[in-house]
């Protein structure tokens, strides 16, 4: 199979019809073998119906219901766990996405040799409200990163080669950083293409405010467990190391100076009545558990669970 397309979706009623009909279209006019995998996030609104209609249609649908809203991260990480084409295209249900640019990414993918073309909405249709934090978050993203070619880690319209989508896991709000995760799991080959961006045809934005602290959340743990998820001793026992030595200089100092002191007959103050003492026992005691929170991480990341658990109610 040529391509998946992945769309997650959560109320999105009006505009599957009109989605589908233009990604066939596309599809039929290029000639590619494909599905697309329609992942309903929980909607409480026709979708299930809707993409229910959809597949009496067209046989190449195939969709996932969930019992409740997970959120777009575990709506993505389902789809690429169902996909078979040889490229995945994900891409937004409420047609600000268009896929006549599919065909480009596809042969981005195949022949330009990339493991992942990530969309950039050079012009965006969406208030300041959203596009400010937005240039920030990317800014910030592209700092922390390394990946310094890409102005857009949050845009829906991807293309993936197969390998990294079954390589990479989603969760939480991670979708926001796929193109790091991908990174951090060894698949280095990543680029952008300016995609078109259109307003909003139907209904409004599931995303509020709360998502940039979410997001910015993500973005730091994706930086840990991508740098030391595998060896967080080597982050932790550093820091408890340095910390416990610190105290442990400091304390040594302090009764040092009191005995010397005392050698020379000098005036001179217990060492427990020195305010100094107590940052050295605090800096002793932090550093003992941030040892120890180390090991207990070192043993638990050789013990991993899956994240990924999520009640599904119906698929076709």
């Amino acid at each position: 199979m040529d391509i998946s397309v992945v769309i997650p979706l959560y109320n999105e009623a009006e505009s599957l019809p009109e989605l589908v009909a233009w990604i066939r279209r596309v599809m039929d006019d290029h000639r590619f073998s494909y599905e697309i995998i329609l992942v309903d996030d929980g909607s409480t609104d026709d979708s299930w119906m809707i993409i229910e209609g959809l597949k009496t249609i067209n046989p190449k649908i195939s969709a996932v219901k969930f019992r409740r809203n997970y959120g777009k991260s575990a709506a993505l990480n389902v789809g690429f766990a169902a996909a078979q084409g040889n490229v995945v295209i994900t891409m937004d249900a409420d047609l600000q996405d268009s896929p006549d640019e599919i065909p480009e990414l596809y042969g981005r993918i195949t022949q330009g040799g990339f493991d992942l073309v990530s969309g950039w909405k050079q012009k965006r249709h969406d208030p300041p409200s959203k596009t400010i934090p937005t240039k920030l978050f990317n800014s910030v993203t592209r700092s922390m990163s390394g990946i310094h070619n890409l102005h857009d880690f949050n845009c829906g319209l991807k293309a993936y080669r197969k390998e990294v989508v079954k390589n990479i896991e989603v969760y939480g709000e991670m979708h926001r950083y796929i193109p790091v995760i991908a990174k951090w799991a060894g698949f280095k080959r990543i680029d952008e293409q300016v995609v078109q961006h259109f307003p909003r045809k139907y209904g409004t934005t599931k995303f509020g405010p709360g998502r940039f602290i979410k997001g910015f959340l993500d973005l730091l743990s994706i930086f840990f467990v991508g740098k030391f998820g595998k060896r967080p001793m080597h982050f932790f026992g550093t820091m408890g190391v340095l910390s416990f030595v610190a105290g442990f200089i400091i304390a040594i100092w302090l009764v040092v100076e009191k005995l010397v002191s005392i050698a020379n007959q000098s005036p001179y103050r217990n060492v427990t009545e020195q305010p100094l003492f107590f940052f050295a026992l605090i800096a002793i005691v932090i550093g003992t558990q941030l040892f120890l929170t180390g090991f207990i991480a070192e043993l638990v990341s050789r013990n991993g669970v899956d994240r990924n658990n999520y009640q599904i109610e119906k698929v076709i």
